[in-house]
């Protein structure tokens, strides 16, 4: 189509890489970008206030709205699985939580990629270059302006304190400690062990995302345009002079549907559109396993079996104890005179429960004292409920949510249809091997060993849930499939790899393996997930792959 527009880069999905993508590759006034949303603007209020969350995650305007299929391990239950379909994309509806991983994560994908430029202390200079630290620079932070060695620093993350607290929380951190978990005051320094309130991605008491950070100071560039509304239903290919296909452009459906548009690419696709999105887009285009494809008549492009495959993701475990003596939001929350000294906090000074991530206090540990790092890591909360949306529970309690933070199991993403409307099927299959029941019942017998501290006993904590009855090793790992639900990290399903590695999707700088002129830039290439929450790696991630583009010429 002669009318057809022209870019040198296509960015698809404007959420939390997207934008960062976005404002980086457009920074070069020679290279025309267009980044391309599904969702709408992030103009709904609850997505900046930063407990709206719970209005944003089931919201058809802000949420995929996908679900799991039936899980084994969950015994038959399918769960809700959040994904963001809006400007910024996860990092509008998420925890907000401000979280590295450990410093063994990168190492151990520079080992199996056999590339050194994925060592820690590789990737450190990627985190701090957006970072924008309350505390300012120093080795392992950055700051805007210049570090303690005169080069300039920093940039438009904004990682803040919480601006809450609560005495539940400080009595379980210091019962924590009673249980050998040392204190800690930074989970990002390489090594997250040890037991302290969160960082959060905030300004001021509320919600810090991508869109904000990234992409509205660079909305008037000229050569950057924005489609929201906008669903990539394939990727469109060439033949590249070496004979693999090259990616030539994308079609995109438009919000209120009518003819198919569009946008050519003379330079490189970048696909950010998530650990579910990003597979989906690739299947439906032709990239995948061929055996998946052809029975939904789709014409295998290039065969990759990876696309789909390593689906990984963090399974927590919510362990809920009733106290005594001690206020929660459960009853603060109970009335509507609560609820409006609740809100009268917020409106004056940006505080209290509505400036509360979901999760404030944090713990990084070990389920046996053998391993030689920690591998759970707690999320707890000065409230209790059945289930996320559910009421909160008529009497003070806190939860204390564990999760395994290197799960064994590994599920996928599967096309359903050939219609980009539908939602893929998603398997993670959790608890799927031995070692992750294993696991799963060593947490919670250190939930059980905290909340047994002197430091909580004034409160009488009272296991509501699993349930004091059940004790074997059998009995905790089935109780955790029956109340384990996902903490929202989905990684893995496009990840990189050695160019012999058959499950592999990209290569170690984000290249599709097969096919010219495409990258994946995103969770999904993770090869194995992070030991802890995973937005901000994916920001490192998406700026490792900006600079990697900006070494290539516009268009090459």
């Amino acid at each position: 189509m002669s009318d057809t527009p022209t870019y040198d880069h296509i960015v698809v999905g404007a959420g939390t890489a997207g934008c960062l993508l976005a404002n980086r590759l457009s920074a070069d006034p020679n290279r025309r970008v267009l980044l391309i949303e599904a969702g709408g603007a992030d103009d709904y209020v609850w997505i900046h206030i930063p407990v709206g969350y719970l209005y944003c995650i089931g919201n058809p305007r802000t949420d995929w709205l996908y679900r799991t299929d039936a899980d084994p391990g969950l015994n038959g239950r399918q769960l809700r699985y959040p994904r963001g379909k809006v400007l910024g994309g996860c990092s509008s509806i998420n925890g907000m939580i401000y979280m590295r991983g450990q410093s063994r994560d990168y190492d151990g994908w520079a080992a199996e990629l056999g590339d050194p430029d994925w060592r820690w202390e590789q990737c450190l200079p990627y985190f701090k270059r957006h970072e924008d630290h309350w505390r300012g620079a120093d080795e392992m932070h950055a700051a805007p302006g210049f570090d303690p060695r005169g080069q300039r620093a920093g940039g438009e993350w904004r990682v803040e304190r919480q601006r809450l607290r609560w005495d539940v929380l400080d009595a379980f951190a210091a019962a924590a400690q009673q249980a050998g978990i040392p204190p800690t005051h930074d989970f990002n320094r390489g090594s997250n062990e040890g037991v302290g309130y969160f960082e959060v991605n905030q300004r001021s008491g509320i919600r810090w995302n991508a869109a904000k950070a990234f992409l509205r100071p660079v909305m008037h560039r000229d050569n950057l345009q924005v489609w929201t509304g906008a669903t990539v239903s394939r990727l469109l290919f060439d033949n590249a002079a070496d004979g693999r296909l090259r990616a030539s452009g994308v079609e995109v459906m438009p919000v209120g549907g009518g003819a198919p548009l569009q946008a050519r690419c003379r330079g490189e696709v970048v696909l950010a559109a998530g650990a579910i999105g990003t597979p989906q887009i690739l299947q439906l285009s032709g990239v995948g396993p061929a055996e998946w494809l052809q029975p939904l008549g789709i014409t295998p492009r290039l065969h990759r079996p990876g696309v789909g495959a390593n689906l990984q993701d963090h399974l927590q475990i919510r362990a809920v104890f009733a106290v005594d003596g001690v206020k929660t939001l459960n009853t603060l929350a109970s009335s509507w005179w609560g609820k409006a000294r609740i809100g009268l906090e917020y409106l004056a000074r940006r505080s209290g429960p509505m400036s509360m991530a979901p999760s404030q206090l944090g713990a990084f540990t070990r389920s046996d004292p053998a391993r030689p790092h920690a591998n759970l890591q707690y999320h707890v909360q000065p409230l209790s409920l059945e289930a996320f949306g559910d009421p909160l529970h008529p009497f003070n309690a806190f939860t204390a949510s564990v999760c395994n933070l290197n799960p064994e199991s590994r599920g996928r993403v599967r096309l359903t249809s050939p219609r980009p409307g539908e939602a893929p099927s998603i398997l993670a299959n959790y608890l799927s091997t031995p070692g992750d029941r294993q696991v799963a019942a060593e947490s919670l017998r250190l939930t059980r060993r905290i909340a047994s501290m002197p430091a909580l006993s004034a409160y009488r904590p009272r296991e509501v849930k699993p349930g004091v009855e059940f004790q074997t090793d059998d009995e905790l790992a089935r109780l955790a499939g029956d109340i384990g639900t996902t903490i929202f990290h989905p990684v893995g399903t496009a990840r990189m790899g050695r160019p012999d590695d058959p499950m592999a999707v990209v290569d170690s700088r984000l290249n599709l393996l097969g096919i010219a002129g495409l990258r994946v830039a995103d969770a999904s290439v993770m090869p194995t997930i992070t030991s802890g929450n995973t937005n901000s790696p994916t920001l490192m991630i998406a700026e490792r792959a900006a600079a990697w583009m900006l070494a290539r010429p516009a268009g090459g």
